[in-house]
């Protein structure tokens, strides 16, 4: 289909100020890497986000859903099709006495203050991490021995066909940094989370606590989009890469974090292609050295 006709069909949904063409993913994600995408529309409800698949699935269009882009990686050729961001617009949140109710595009860290504020507590460890409630609940994504399989209690979805489906309890199949969204490429929409009652001035401390250790361990001054690399049975990622002597090596603007080396950071003027041949480069010698394969935790996007 010709670019003019996706363009076309994507107003019979949207209006047109949200429907933006030759996006540059630098300036969607947090790596700020990657060239431009085709279509990128700004959803503005979950009724227009299921039509939207509906119609792109049905005319063979490649699209792509992504919320705060924290843990994407765009190659330096871009996307060719459309992405659904899903973000402002849809993050209405609710509290009902221990259940908040989240829409996907809710970030993170503001779910977290809500829960403060109500003086729930189980969702501290998710303060710092700089994702959408969707995309967290997508990768089950987790940090300080937390993460969300621990407080998700049921999912909204919808499938690449634009059908609506709940998840409840373990229908999730949460496991590290997994989920039965990714088996099934289900879009995550809308959570609900149990939490606990808790005391707001203890949750307040606990939150500042990650928040300064987080400071003083990760390199949250430079563009990077977190942990890289999942972490390998029975070690971690970061001492492996620093036991192979690569803290602070550096591929053209890409650098293996000095002051986290399962970090890598884009020092200024990084492109996708440095940051790939880094990972690529950190993956190989810590197998030649190791026998462990790092496995990605960010997820590439492109050719």
């Amino acid at each position: 289909m010709q670019d003019i006709e996706i363009y076309n069909k994507l107003t019979t949904i949207f209006p047109r100020d949200v429907i933006l063409s030759g996006v540059s993913m630098k300036e969607y994600t947090t790596m700020k890497v990657g060239g431009k995408a085709d279509f990128m529309v700004l959803a503005d409800s979950i009724e227009n986000i299921r039509k939207c698949v509906n119609l792109l699935s049905s005319q063979n269009v490649p699209f792509l859903i992504m919320g705060n882009g924290s843990n994407l990686l765009f190659t330096d050729n871009g996307y060719h099709g459309v992405i659904i961001k899903i973000g402002p617009a849809i993050s209405n949140t609710e509290v009902d006495g221990d259940i908040i109710t989240a829409e996907a595009g809710a970030l993170l860290s503001s779910v977290a203050n809500l829960a403060m504020e109500n003086s729930l507590t189980g969702l501290e460890f998710a303060f710092g991490i700089p994702g959408t409630i969707g995309g967290a609940a997508y990768m089950n994504a987790g940090a300080y021995d937390g993460e969300m399989k621990q407080v998700i209690i049921e999912s909204l979805c919808i499938d690449k066909e634009g059908r609506y489906i709940t998840l409840r309890g373990d229908e999730h199949n949460f496991s590290y940094r997994h989920s039965r969204m990714q088996d099934e490429d289900l879009i995550c929409l809308k959570v609900k989370l149990k939490l606990n009652r808790g005391n707001k001035e203890e949750i307040k401390a606990k939150m500042a606590e990650l928040s300064a250790r987080r400071r003083e361990k990760q390199p949250l001054t430079y563009p990077s989009a977190g942990s890289i690399f999942k972490r390998p049975p029975g070690a971690f990622a970061g001492k492996l890469i620093d036991d192979c002597g690569l803290r602070g090596y550096r591929i053209g603007g890409a650098q293996v974090s000095d002051k986290h080396c399962g970090f890598i950071i884009n020092t200024g003027n990084a492109t996708a292609s440095d940051v790939l041949a880094l990972i690529k480069h950190v993956q190989e010698t810590v197998y030649k050295n190791f026998g462990k394969l790092l496995e990605l935790e960010v997820k590439i996007i492109g050719g």
